[in-house]
């Protein structure tokens, strides 16, 4: 071989070998991120937790070891990937960050579909129903006076921080307390599953009945309300008239508290920080809660025994809620994918 082909063959070599590392090095793209937080046992095949549904019915068949999160990814060939973050706000936070930052996958273009259950006020919701959310408040920031020790004017001990009275103004959210979702795709979003059957039961109806207000008393519907997060399981009607008015107060009157979830802060606060590094895009975010149980007792009941009747797991509508999760977020989630070609550049 001449000088001057082998430097030809030795070029392309050189060429393909290249070729060969950068496209074994392309991020897989993502076109849907299915967020879920708690699961009972394992993924598939036993008693269902917020994950196995979507890893079942979605065929979240591949699995991605994901040291830096709690728990291993799973994708299908569609382009859906989920994730499982572990319950409460540290490990979602966390999980989220890891997932944003791994540079296995392109999230550029991805949505994130955020998909638990939550507790449900009564005024606004019913056991079961489904609830996308607009605002997303945080109930951790907070000062806490025991309301033993609270003067007597005051509605509550909770104090928004760097304030010295509950529901001080001017309200300041500069530290993450409060995240609007873009409400367009939240209204495609519901406009696309509003009238979506969700599953009632007998016990569900009998716990209905027991409560006052007369929405709590319809079968479940899909709605639009608002989320207020805590990483403590408060319970009881005073703890739920702070929610409404922690809601209100941190969205400006605009918010109407319907669901009370746990992780959803500290996965905007990462989706957040991630869209100012260019890595997600904040457009493109939904979060869907459904009412596995009342945030409250039905009159007659104290919160202490109702509250301990009410385990995970154990919740009045846990089961349906489940069920409701997957039947209202897959459709949406099935249907950005299927039509990619427009979604992938155009936000619905």
């Amino acid at each position: 071989m001449c000088l001057r082909n082998y430097t030809r063959w030795f070029l392309l070599c050189i060429s393909l070998s290249l070729g060969i590392a950068a496209s074994a090095e392309t991020p897989i793209v993502v076109k849907v991120v299915v967020v879920a937080m708690y699961e009972q046992g394992a993924d598939t095949g036993d008693a269902p937790g917020e994950f196995q549904f979507w890893v079942e019915r979605e065929h979240l068949d591949k699995i991605l070891a994901f040291p830096a999160g709690y728990h291993d990814l799973r994708m299908n060939d569609k382009g859906v990937l989920g994730i499982l973050t572990g319950v409460g706000t540290a490990k979602a936070t966390a999980s989220i960050m890891a997932l944003g930052l791994d540079s296995r996958f392109d999230l550029t273009h991805a949505y994130w579909v955020v998909a638990g259950i939550a507790g449900g006020n009564p005024a606004n919701v019913s056991l079961g129903s489904a609830v996308w959310a607009h605002w997303v408040v945080d109930g951790d920031l907070a000062h806490e006076i025991d309301a033993r020790e609270i003067p007597p004017d005051w509605p509550t001990g909770y104090v928004p921080l760097r304030k010295s009275t509950p529901y001080e103004q001017p309200m300041n959210a500069s530290l993450g307390q409060v995240y609007e979702l873009n409400m367009s795709l939240v209204e495609w979003a519901f406009q696309l599953t509003k009238d979506i059957p969700l599953p009632d039961n007998a016990t569900m109806r009998e716990m209905r009945s027991r409560f006052n207000q007369p929405v709590a008393k319809k079968p479940p519907f899909v709605f639009v309300g608002d989320d207020m997060c805590a990483s403590t399981f408060w319970h009881g009607v005073r703890m739920d008239a702070w929610a409404n008015a922690w809601v209100s107060y941190y969205t400006e009157g605009k918010g109407n508290f319907a669901v009370t979830g746990m992780e959803d802060t500290g996965t905007l606060q990462s989706l957040k920080f991630l869209a100012q590094a260019g890595k997600v895009d904040w457009n493109r975010i939904l979060v869907l809660r459904t009412v596995s149980n009342y945030d409250q007792p039905p009159p007659g009941v104290s919160p202490w025994d109702n509250l301990a009747a009410e385990k995970a797991g154990k919740y009045s509508a846990f089961q349906p809620a489940l069920e409701s999760a997957y039947a209202v977020g897959h459709v949406v989630v099935d249907k950005l994918v299927e039509d990619w070609a427009h979604t992938r550049n155009q936000v619905p």
